[in-house]
């Protein structure tokens, strides 16, 4: 059904596209424009033109289950984007800098100094039962001491509309490739809504160096 936006409520909890007196916010009034002129065929043309791409994509994600094991299915797909203000992520990507920084740190620590066990901030017992912690790396200096190259931080809103990190998936970030994809899919759908605002990248390339102060790479 086309969006009734005269009935949509957004009272008690934080809406990325409408406000509480029910107009769009600044970042999303071109999006909210052009939605609102959709009616029911063409939401569900665009729906079916969507589900038509991510299966000639092949995007799917896994489930296991006691039953049938694994078990491969289409990826869900909601074809309303989300707008975030670029004044608001610049915050965010550089809180995320940070923390990517600080977890490379982490990890390089434990495998040289670990000052982080001598003053008593993480345990040694943890340490000690963890079965991802690898002797063999001890004294191992990777370029730059990055330990992680790519990290998926799972961003999750408040009700007052404050972004915080749920989680960070290092070890396997299959996360950042839903992403990608998201946004190809998003170009295939709606290519006239990039021509409407001016969309950073999907994926940035960066280097976060997390190298200790005089290390000999240089950093």
């Amino acid at each position: 059904m086309a969006i009734r936006w005269g009935s949509y409520k957004v009272k008690g909890f934080h809406d990325e596209l409408i406000r509480v007196a029910g107009r769009p916010r600044p970042a999303a009034q071109a999006l909210c424009k052009y939605l609102r002129a959709l009616k029911d065929p063409d939401i569900q043309e665009y729906k079916a033109a969507a589900e038509t791409a991510i299966h000639v994509m092949g995007i799917t994600f896994r489930i296991y289950t006691e039953e049938e094991g694994a078990i491969d299915r289409a990826w869900p797909f909601d074809i309303i984007p989300r707008i975030i203000d670029r004044r608001e992520w610049q915050q965010v990507e550089a809180g995320l800098e940070q923390r990517v920084k600080a977890l490379n740190l982490f990890i390089d620590d434990l495998y040289h100094d670990q000052r982080i066990v001598k003053d008593g901030v993480f345990p040694e017992s943890l340490l000690a039962d963890s079965k991802n912690f690898r002797p063999q790396c001890i004294g191992v200096n990777p370029p730059h001491r990055v330990w992680a190259h790519i990290c998926g931080s799972d961003l999750v809103r408040d009700a007052d509309g404050t972004l915080y990190v749920l989680e960070d998936n290092l070890r396997v970030p299959s996360g950042v490739s839903y992403m990608l994809e998201n946004r190809q899919v998003m170009k295939r759908v709606f290519p006239e809504l990039f021509e409407d605002y001016n969309i950073l990248p999907g994926f940035q390339l960066r280097l976060f160096r997390a190298c200790l102060p005089g290390s000999a790479d240089g950093c």
